[in-house]
C-alpha cells in the first residue's frame, strides 16, 4: 500500500507560507509515495510540481464555490472559484477529473458545504473526506464519515496542510495507481490514518495570511 496525501497546500494558497522547493523536499523525506497539491482556486504550484516530480505530484484543486469547498483531483486546467457547486463538479468531470468533498461537515470553517448540500450533491461525487486533521469537532468527522457510509463513498483522510509540519500527518493508504481511473478504483480500499493536528495549526494559516497582506501594500 502506497502513503497518499490527499489534502496539500503550498505558498500558492493565500494561507500559506511553503515554497514548492521544501515542499517537495519534505514530500520525499516524509516518504510520501503520492501528495496531492490542492491550492486554493489555482493548480499553478501544483503543475510546477508536477513538472519537477512527476512519480509523486497529483494535480489537484480545492475550489471555493458558491456553496462551499469541493476538492478536484487529476486535472489539467484550472477551474475558476466562484461557480454553482454543481457547474464546478460538471467542469471537474470534463477533464475526466475525480470529485471530492473536503471536510463536508466542519462547522468552524465557512468554506465547508455542511450536510444538507452535501446530501444534495453527494450521488455526483466520487469520494468524501472522512477524516481532515485540521478538524477542531471531531464530532465534524465522524458526520462526514457517516454521510460516505450512508451514499456509499469511499473515504479517505486528508492532513489539509498549510505546513510543512503538517504534510503527511492524515495521509491514506491506498493500492498503487497510475490514472484518474486507477486513482478511482483504489479510493474502494482505502484505509485513512485517523491524526488530528493540534488546533495552533491554524495560527499558522492566520500569520500566513497577515504577512502576506502586509507584504502586499508596502
Amino acid at each position: 500500500m502506497w502513503r497518499v496525501e490527499l489534502h496539500a497546500h503550498t505558498r500558492c494558497s493565500p494561507d500559506s507560507l511553503v515554497s514548492l522547493e521544501d515542499f517537495l523536499a519534505a514530500c520525499r523525506r516524509k516518504g510520501l509515495d503520492r501528495v496531492a497539491v490542492t491550492d486554493h482556486n489555482t493548480i499553478q504550484g501544483a503543475l510546477r510540481l508536477k513538472e519537477r516530480a512527476p512519480d509523486l505530484i497529483i494535480v489537484g484543486e480545492e475550489i471555493r464555490t458558491r456553496e462551499g469547498e469541493v476538492l478536484a483531483y487529476f486535472i489539467e486546467r484550472e477551474i475558476p472559484q466562484g461557480l454553482p457547486l454543481v457547474e464546478t463538479i460538471d467542469r471537474i468531470r470534463e477533464q475526466g477529473g475525480v470529485v471530492a468533498l473536503p471536510h463536508p461537515c466542519d462547522r468552524a470553517r465557512g468554506s465547508a458545504v455542511g450536510r444538507e448540500v452535501a446530501e444534495a450533491v453527494l450521488p455526483m461525487v466520487d469520494a468524501v473526506e472522512i477524516f481532515n486533521a485540521r478538524c477542531v469537532f471531531p464530532g465534524d468527522n465522524a458526520c462526514a464519515a457517516a454521510l460516505a457510509t450512508r451514499f456509499g463513498k469511499p473515504g479517505f483522510s486528508g492532513s489539509d496542510a498549510h505546513t510543512l509540519w503538517e504534510l503527511g500527518r492524515a495521509w491514506t493508504a491506498l493500492p498503487p495507481f497510475e490514472d484518474a481511473a486507477g486513482f478511482l478504483q483504489a479510493l474502494r480500499h482505502a484505509r485513512p490514518t485517523l491524526r488530528l493536528s493540534p488546533v495552533w495549526v491554524h495560527l499558522f494559516s492566520m500569520w500566513a495570511k497577515w504577512r502576506r497582506a502586509r507584504l502586499a501594500s508596502s
